[in-house]
């Protein structure tokens, strides 16, 4: 294996057999090789200390690497990818501070969401709240518009489609919480920590707390009254109706 540490640009990306080319220029001339980024080859190169996190790869990123035979022995590879930074990603997350609206094509690899940014052809995982319908086959490689979260951190950026649906219940549930109308919830199970509580039929889950001093007096297959207090995307919060 080569002991130097080469600098290039990711050229290509397959997210569903988690290998990417790399461009790179050596003694004057411009080179491609392959690399293997599988999780399990990341998090073994994380645990021998040759790299300091597993990285989502994007088309643009600038890595260092190294250059190694094969297993076979029959080509060069690329080894201990480090993401170092992606230039697109910055232009996608300054534009996001004030005009947080993109367009993309949405993609599925490895049962995971994504949507690819059409100038950049950088791939931005979205995640799906627990009430959300999630995309039939033949909307997928379609056009949508999303927004950047978690921008402050561009390791764990992530795109928010403006075109969500949900289960009837989820909109149930976000009137009873506009209202604070009771609602009746079916407890499922109970443990030391929590009363975990169906809503709705069983399609929304919620959880009472249990305070360490606070008997617990219910069992699974009670029904008791709760409100509402809180409805996010991917976050409820019950409080027990007291009699």
């Amino acid at each position: 294996m080569s002991n130097s540490t080469i600098h290039g640009k990711v050229s290509f990306v397959n997210h569903d057999k988690e290998y990417i080319i790399i461009e790179y220029e050596q003694n004057g001339k411009k080179k491609t090789v392959n690399g293997n980024v599988d999780e399990k080859t990341q998090l073994q190169w994380k645990a021998e200390k040759r790299i300091r996190r597993k990285h989502l790869f994007h088309i643009g990123d600038t890595v260092s690497f190294r250059v190694m035979l094969s297993g076979r022995g029959d080509r060069m590879t690329a080894t201990d990818i480090k993401y170092l930074y992606n230039t697109g990603l910055d232009i996608l997350i300054n534009k996001a501070k004030t005009e947080n609206n993109f367009t993309g094509y949405l993609k599925i690899v490895d049962d995971n969401y994504f949507v690819k940014e059409i100038g950049t052809y950088i791939f931005i995982p979205v995640p799906f709240s627990p009430w959300q319908i999630k995309p039939t086959e033949q909307e997928l490689n379609e056009t949508v518009t999303f927004s950047l979260e978690n921008t402050e951190n561009k390791e764990k950026v992530t795109a928010e489609l403006y075109n969500k649906k949900f289960i009837p219940a989820y909109y149930k549930a976000q009137q009873s919480c506009k209202n604070k109308t009771p609602v009746e919830a079916a407890v499922f199970k109970v443990t030391q920590h929590g009363i975990y509580l169906h809503i709705f039929g069983d399609n929304i889950q919620a959880k009472l707390p249990v305070a360490g001093d606070q008997p617990v007096t219910v069992k699974p297959g009670d029904k008791i009254s709760v409100i509402i207090r809180y409805l996010g995307h991917s976050r409820i919060v019950v409080e027990q109706v007291m009699s």
